[in-house]
């Protein structure tokens, strides 16, 4: 025995750690078994409160909280820890420098100015007095609940003198991330002015590098990696979505972490407004990320016994680079009730085939073409509604328009659940158009001040959803389309950035985004089976927290596939590909001019929530018979696609992305090798694969969508033209295969299947 695990140590060693917790494996690289709680089935059980300090963990994640300080102090996050939870306090004790304060104030999840932090308070707010700018709360009482969910604590504190009460709620759940999230109330008799409150969590000073996501229209999830040694750190949103440009994501880690390697920390804002997230480094050498809703000056006041509650701030660690903290923001948004449980339906979107030009006969012969090829869901874009023949009006009139449609939206609704697909529906219900019968009844409506001049975007107006009347407006107009025709599928867009958003001349975008979850959720309710997907100028509006009423994201508007390699890939880092929105688009892109063979554009769309966004009434026989194909391996392949393991591999080949998917068994695999340029090597490093059973043989094979050349060379390695090789797990992970010389701007994926067990 001792033998067969020395030949395992190296492969278990590159086996990531969030694999290795799955399977309860020993450490082969030190002979001991795992840390206790790190690899058994059922989550660790939580330890006692001793002195005020509580450890709460799953098998994933260990959290160690002092209650004693004035809000709850994360004294750790990450690996389980062993030992008597009590002493950690006394091991970060840190001492007082000349010219210090005499107290070192702690970096708790709402950190105190009037405490003596001197880094960005928790909470800044005032009453009209000015009085309460500078709160100092102290512990009331706290409860310890668990559930099959996780251990959730709730913890209490109170400022007697200014009559304010925090709440500060923490979850450590069994996915393997942590949810933190706080209520202020206002227990005076006058109005409190909240500024901010914000949701700190510690991290260790190894965390030095940084690693968030910027990018733009048709660019998003661009990442940018930063050195942080002292100062702050700051992403401010202030477009009144999600954004496609500063998303509320943070990643922290050892210096040079990688997708496979090195120690991680990352927290996502659970909120679809207005942001703020900040990397603190003080110069103490604590540091810390800070994540908050943006509020707007005068947004939120207090009255008498009124709350204000934080968004969700979910946060995981990983010892395996950021593909371990994929594993467990992945894991519970696929443990969330609401999470789509049945097969993801292939998508065609009729926009880039026909645009606005909506004529019936030509519609009904796409969706018969769509249906031959193996669509499952036909969707009608922009265009349907009254005055709807370009971008410039009709936004706000929400009923058929009967030039385009003079029977309505019967004929292709039937005509498309009569094939056997779907129908879905395009709507952009927050926005108006100044020319459209709405706005002419209702200017009172729209989120501007009324003094000034309003500022155009796209033509378009926002209306302001923090009234319920406009609410009630919305809500009336879609229910009732949702109620005549046969519409399972809402397309819901929103396709500009918020400024000078004022509701009777106060600030009114927190008001709008919490509309926004009010109307989805009533719709919801009302409509159980209707799908919502959450698109905003693409993939300006994605997060945790429109997920709860919808369950597919547009990542982008952009469907040329060199850009949507990278898309995808910053997408995958939070996001699972069951639902992203990744869609087959025509040969050149309507966003970038660019022209990709087919085999380029079907491998990049088939690891999403595949779609096509194209007029296949123009493909010629070949590509029909191509498309068909694809579509036909997708529906064979997208259990592993939507459930499985994602992985971003390393790769040193410069220009070169790879990624795929590993079943729960650990059974099979696909991969995606892209080679996004040419570069300075005549060819690409092997391909290590880790995480496979490493005593399993496996074959390997190419999977060809497309019957297309890999790129120019003498002689392709001798496996590629054998049809396969087969290899160990073992060497999968120590040696990897050579992979196919390609053109540029291509990929080539692999299908990995287990064949055989070599264990004894």
């Amino acid at each position: 025995m001792w033998a067969v695990l020395g030949r395992l140590a190296p492969t278990y060693r590159r086996t990531p750690v969030y694999l290795r917790t799955l399977l309860a494996l020993p450490d082969c690289s030190t002979g001991r078994s795992p840390p206790s709680g790190a690899a058994t089935k059922e989550p660790m059980t939580n330890q006692p409160e001793t002195g005020n300090i509580v450890v709460l963990s799953s098998n994933y994640l260990s959290m160690v909280i002092d209650l004693a300080t004035s809000t709850p102090t994360i004294l750790h996050w990450g690996s389980p820890i062993a030992g008597d939870p009590s002493e950690l306090r006394a091991a970060i004790d840190r001492p007082i420098a000349h010219g210090m304060l005499d107290v070192v104030a702690p970096l708790s999840v709402v950190p105190e100015h009037g405490s003596g932090h001197h880094g960005r308070p928790g909470l800044e707010g005032r009453r009209r007095s000015g009085t309460g700018w500078a709160p100092r709360f102290e512990p009331s009482h706290h409860t310890i609940a668990n559930d099959a969910t996780g251990t959730t604590l709730r913890a209490t504190s109170i400022d007697v003198h200014e009559a304010l009460e925090l709440s500060v709620t923490v979850e450590v759940r069994t996915s393997g991330v942590a949810r933190v999230k706080s209520v202020l109330t206002n227990n005076g008799s006058d109005d409190y002015e909240l500024d901010a409150l914000r949701t700190l969590f510690p991290t260790p000073s190894r965390a030095r590098e940084t690693l968030t996501f910027s990018g733009r229209w048709t660019k998003e999830f661009t990442p940018i990696r930063q050195v942080l040694e002292t100062g702050l750190l700051s992403v401010e949103n202030r477009s009144g979505r999600t954004s496609n440009n500063r998303t509320p994501i943070a990643f922290v880690g050892t210096c040079g972490f990688t997708n496979e390697r090195g120690e991680v920390w990352g927290a996502h804002l659970e909120w679809s407004g207005n942001s703020r997230v900040c990397i603190e480094a003080q110069t103490d050498r604590r540091r810390s990320l800070q994540l908050e809703e943006l509020l707007l000056p005068g947004e939120v006041v207090l009255g008498p016994g009124a709350t204000y509650e934080t968004p969700w701030v979910v946060a995981a660690h990983s010892t395996a680079g950021t593909n371990g903290l994929t594993a467990s923001f992945h894991r519970e948004l696929r443990s969330r009730p609401n999470h789509p449980k049945t097969n993801r339906p292939i998508t065609l979107n009729i926009w880039e085939a026909v645009y606005f030009d909506h004529d019936l006969d030509r519609l009904l012969a796409l969706a018969n073409r769509a249906s031959a090829i193996g669509v499952e869901r036909f969707v009608v874009d922009d265009g349907w509604f009254h005055l709807r023949r370009n971008d410039k009006a009709g936004l706000g009139d929400w009923w058929v328009d009967p030039s385009a449609w003079p029977n309505g939206l019967g004929p292709i609704a039937d005509h498309v659940v009569g094939l056997g697909m779907e129908f879905g529906l395009w709507f952009e219900p927050e926005m108006v158009n100044p020319d459209s019968d709405l706005y002419r009844a209702h200017p009172e409506w729209v989120l501007v001040d009324q003094r000034y001049k309003p500022i155009l975007g796209r033509d378009q107006l926002l209306l302001d959803l923090g009234r319920v009347e406009v609410r009630e407006y919305l809500f009336e107009k879609i229910d009732a389309l949702l109620s005549q025709y046969p519409i399972s599928y809402i397309k819901w867009d929103m396709n500009r950035e918020i400024v000078h958003g004022s509701s009777n001349g106060r600030a009114g975008v927190h008001a709008q985004t919490r509309g926004v979850y009010d109307l989805l959720g009533r719709l919801r309710h009302a409509h159980p089976g209707v799908e919502i997907e959450s698109c905003s100028s693409g993939g300006a509006r994605i997060d945790f927290a429109i997920l709860e009423w919808t369950s597919r994201f547009w990542a982008s508007d952009c469907n040329d596939p060199l850009e949507r390699q990278r898309i995808q890939n910053g997408f995958s880092h939070i996001f699972p590909p069951e639902l992203m929105g990744s869609h087959i688009g025509p040969p050149m892109s309507h966003t970038t001019a660019r022209t990709h063979r087919l085999a380029m554009r079907a491998s990049t769309a088939f690891f999403g929530h595949l779609g096509i966004e194209w007029n296949v009434l123009e493909c010629t026989d070949e590509e029909v018979r191509t498309l068909t194909n694809v579509l036909k391996l997708h529906k064979q392949h997208r259990s592993l696609l939507h459930s499985g393991t994602v992985v971003r591999l390393d790769q040193a080949t410069p220009n070169v992305l790879a990624h795929g998917v590993i079943s729960a068994d650990r059974t099979e695999a696909l991969l995606s090798v892209t080679q996004m340029d040419s570069t300075e090597s005549l060819a690409m490093d092997p391909l290590t694969v880790a995480g496979l059973l490493p005593t399993t043989n496996y074959r390997v094979e190419i999977m060809e969508l497309v019957d297309a050349p890999f790129g120019s060379a003498r002689r392709q390695p001798q496996w590629v033209r054998d049809g396969g090789l087969v290899m160990s797990g073992s060497l999968l992970a120590e040696i990897g295969f050579q992979p196919p010389i390609i053109h540029p701007e291509s990929a080539v994926l692999f299908h990995l299947i287990a064949v055989q067990s070599n264990q004894p």
